[in-house]
């Protein structure tokens, strides 16, 4: 599937010439292909590094799709961080895009051990929430990421609709001080499924304002995922979108005709 859906992607994709929207051709020619050596990049690189050296066993609970490559619920940090960790390149592609748009408030479904969290919380002006399912996980992340100084990030535990319903503060449910948060960045990286996928966009769809991207990962991983990727990209509220392969990337600027883009990374 992801063979014949990656050959599909190269035949269509385009890089930054010939993008007739003036957003998206800035946002690729300065975000998308920015050869700049961030120091940030050297704080990712250990934070991935440390957690490829570390044996320990944990016991893995998956709310989600499932593992392509772990048979076992027992999985060591180091293979968890090896085979399913959001890859190097693809944590310095969210550094800078939660950068370039000066993401202060950021929404993560799906810690993992916090690579791709690192990688939203790089840029120290951000303050990230971020949901993970599996206890045992999100201890390694937590530990993990005040190793690091990150001390911008609320990693909460516990099943996504449970959280969100706690700690998010939605239009219809806000009360007496409760003041309701827009998120400037939501990154989707929890259940691999076409239903969850679609759930958790239509209910977070109220916290996004106009310069809001939500960016969903693994979005070809199976039939399922591309369904819900097209039917999001249909979605009225949806403007522009941008499909990287891996990740699909979603703005829902109001002034802008509706364009679908598939550019590569």
């Amino acid at each position: 599937m992801h063979l014949k859906s990656y050959i599909k992607f190269l035949l269509k994709s385009q890089n930054q010439h010939g993008l007739h929207s003036p957003f998206v051709y800035d946002l690729v020619t300065n975000c998308f292909y920015d050869k700049r050596k961030y120091k940030e990049y050297k704080l990712l690189h250990k934070y991935r590094k440390d957690l490829l050296k570390n044996n320990k066993k944990i016991r893995v609970t998956d709310f989600g799709a499932g593992s392509r490559v772990f048979t076992s619920n027992k999985r060591t940090i180091s293979a968890i961080a090896k085979n399913v960790g959001i890859p190097k390149k693809r944590a310095r592609f969210l550094f800078r895009l939660s950068n370039y748009l000066n993401c202060k408030n950021i929404l993560e479904l799906g810690t993992s051990l916090g690579i791709g969290t690192a990688a939203l919380a790089a840029n120290k002006k951000s303050k990230v929430l971020s949901i993970e399912g599996c206890p045992q996980t999100a201890d390694v992340a937590r530990n993990q990421l005040e190793k690091f100084g990150f001390n911008n990030i609320d990693l909460k535990v516990g099943e996504f609709e449970e959280i969100l319903s706690k700690f998010v503060v939605f239009p219809n449910k806000t009360t007496n001080n409760e003041q309701q948060i827009q998120y400037d960045l939501i990154y989707f990286d929890g259940h691999h499924t076409k239903e969850a996928t679609l759930n958790h966009f239509k209910q977070l769809l109220p916290t996004a304002h106009n310069d809001t991207v939500f960016i969903f990962d693994d979005i070809h991983w199976s039939p399922g995922m591309e369904t819900a990727w097209e039917e999001i990209k249909a979605h009225p509220e949806v403007r522009v979108t941008i499909d990287t392969f891996f990740l699909g990337l979603v703005f829902f600027r109001r002034e802008q005709a509706k364009q679908h883009f598939t550019i590569r990374l």
